[in-house]
């Protein structure tokens, strides 16, 4: 597993409240909801390698 790094985030309440509802909707925390959105936005953007396993499990499905 990676290292993880702490940084301050400041964002406006209206977004927090939207990411707050979409994180509690996917059973999720708001950071685990952030940190999820930004690799998905990532990965889309084809600025991140996807893992082999990923991969192949998404093809399967």
């Amino acid at each position: 597993m990676s290292e993880k790094k702490s940084f301050a985030l400041r964002i406006d309440s209206e977004t927090m409240k939207a990411i707050e509802k979409w994180a509690s909707d996917e059973f999720r925390s708001v950071n685990g909801q952030i940190e999820w959105m930004l690799h998905n936005s990532l990965k889309n953007a084809k600025r991140v390698k996807e893992k082999k396993d990923q991969k192949n499990k998404e093809s399967n499905d």
